[in-house]
């Protein structure tokens, strides 16, 4: 367990914490969080794990731009369902993104586990956008992604992310929990 794997987890769970309550301030702490796993990875040879950390700073920016414009008149996140057609484009975009990421680190680099270290990058990057747009479904996609990584990151000997991972899982579940609440309880009576 390093300093800067430690100030991550922790950044982590605050990030993960806000997102659940559906509170905008989570993205700064997102913000800080991938900047640390930036590094953090990229030491450790999850090469996919560190570029995605570079996707995540940007589209926490866009994340927070679309989140700010987001909120109702009494100033609660809305969230929503995604369409049959929007998850059938997620799942196609999760397995091209997977194979052609994880062929090329397999190809062309020294990638410690270049195809389940490329299936979790490519699923966190059409979680993230769903998250974006504030879809339900995010979370079901956070779900599978935490367990993925738990595996990974033990093999790796990355305990600590691998018990942040194992706390985001929980979080995941109450996360998806709490915001099927918020859509039933602010979806018009019929």
């Amino acid at each position: 367990m390093t300093e800067l794997e430690f100030m991550a987890v922790a950044f982590g769970f605050a990030n993960i914490a806000l997102l659940i309550q559906r509170n905008v301030w989570n993205f700064p702490c997102g913000l800080v969080m991938v900047s640390l796993y930036a590094t953090i990875f990229f030491e450790t040879r999850l090469y996919s794990e560190a570029m995605l950390q570079v996707f995540f700073f940007c589209v926490q920016l866009f994340g927070w731009w679309k989140w700010t414009r987001a909120i109702d008149n009494e100033g609660d996140l809305v969230v929503e369902w995604s369409s049959p057609r929007t998850l059938l484009l997620c799942a196609l975009c999760t397995v091209a993104l997977s194979a052609m990421l994880g062929e090329t680190m397999a190809t062309w680099t020294d990638a410690a586990a270049p195809h389940v270290d490329a299936t979790v990058a490519a699923a966190s990057v059409v979680a993230q956008f769903l998250l974006s747009y504030r879809r339900i479904e995010n979370w079901v996609y956070w779900i599978a992604i935490d367990v993925l990584s738990i595996v990974l990151y033990v093999w790796r000997g990355l305990n600590l992310t691998a018990g942040l991972y194992i706390v985001m899982l929980m979080m995941s579940v109450f996360g998806l929990i709490a915001w099927q609440r918020s859509r039933v309880a602010s979806a018009p009576l019929v």
